[in-house]
């Protein structure tokens, strides 16, 4: 479905990056249309599974609706996150990410300029659910990928870039928003993890997001910080030592004999899928550390909110 990029040697390694969307051109048609309004986007593998929690907190009295929207990063984890929700929030919850995409692409009102139909819209889909939170997950498309971002991209200048990226979070927040009514869901915006190309974007990215949350009255969760080291927030590793979890669930401790589990497969350095991207978007199909860690942080923020 997409071309082959070139982007000099040190960006190469970002052609294994697979859907999630900062290649550097245009798409040649948009990604596949997930399962909507389903709950769960389709595959044909056996997704991945997390483990009962090892101290489960008690379920709020009333489940809130979650509403989990994003790029490749979110196509990858929205299962695992389902689960967890489910599991120990009890959580009505429906996903809707489509791989390449960012903020613009969610808003209504971008026409034919998007990778995301009408039908998909944050407001739409908000309008159609009601839903309690809207999770909003994106690593923030840097290479003019998707048409709605009109060719704008970091490197030939990070200002007009974050410039255009802030006032499209600022819209879809007040479309969110504007959708909800009487009942405006809360957002959360996901911090990301490191990037090992432009370290300093995903840093300021970030900043965005709690600021945009900070000016809304939202949620941030920095589900970024559990696939860092300790101490080095912003410095990018393929492993980590194992969490207590995960050695209270041996299947997540890739490598028990170091003490260290894997986020990443090969040289994929964005997503934490351990099994290859494919040119068909679909949620992860086998056990990945670093997915169960972003949607356990994830649950834990929203869990800590509603109660």
């Amino acid at each position: 479905m997409r071309k082959p990029w070139i982007v000099g040697a040190l960006l190469s390694a970002v052609l294994l990056l697979g859907a999630c969307g900062d290649p550097s051109s245009g798409p040649e048609e948009a990604p596949p249309t997930p399962t909507l309004p389903g709950t769960e986007a389709a595959t044909t593998h056996r997704p991945q599974q997390a483990p009962a929690s090892a101290s489960p907190r008690a379920r709020p009295a009333v489940a809130p609706r979650v509403l989990y929207l994003g790029d490749s990063l979110a196509m990858e984890a929205q299962n695992v996150l389902g689960q967890e929700l489910r599991r120990d929030l009890g959580a009505t919850y429906t996903s809707a990410p489509y791989s390449g995409t960012t903020p613009c692409d969610y808003l209504e009102g971008t026409g034919e300029k998007s990778l995301v139909p009408d039908s998909a819209k944050a407001a739409a889909l908000v309008r159609e659910r009601h839903p309690d939170y809207v999770v909003l997950q994106f690593w923030g498309n840097a290479w003019a990928y998707t048409w709605c971002m009109d060719g704008i991209t970091y490197d030939a200048s990070p200002k007009t870039y974050f410039a255009r990226y802030e006032a499209d979070m600022r819209r879809l927040t007040q479309q969110i928003a504007d959708a909800g009514g009487a009942r405006r869901p809360k957002i959360v915006w996901v911090l990301q993890g490191p990037d090992p190309i432009t370290p300093d974007r995903v840093r300021r990215v970030n900043a965005l997001y709690e600021k945009q949350a900070g000016a809304s009255g939202d949620l941030v969760a920095d589900a970024g910080a559990a696939v860092s080291p300790a101490g080095a927030r912003y410095t990018w590793s393929q492993n980590l030592p194992c969490t207590a979890y995960e050695h209270e669930h041996p299947s997540y401790c890739t490598d028990p004999g170091n003490d260290r589990t894997a986020l990443h497969l090969g040289k994929d350095y964005l997503h934490f899928c351990l099994a290859p991207t494919t040119s068909t978007p679909k949620p992860c199909p086998v056990r990945s550390p670093g997915i169960l860690r972003i949607g356990r942080e994830i649950t834990r923020v929203i869990g800590e909110d509603v109660s």
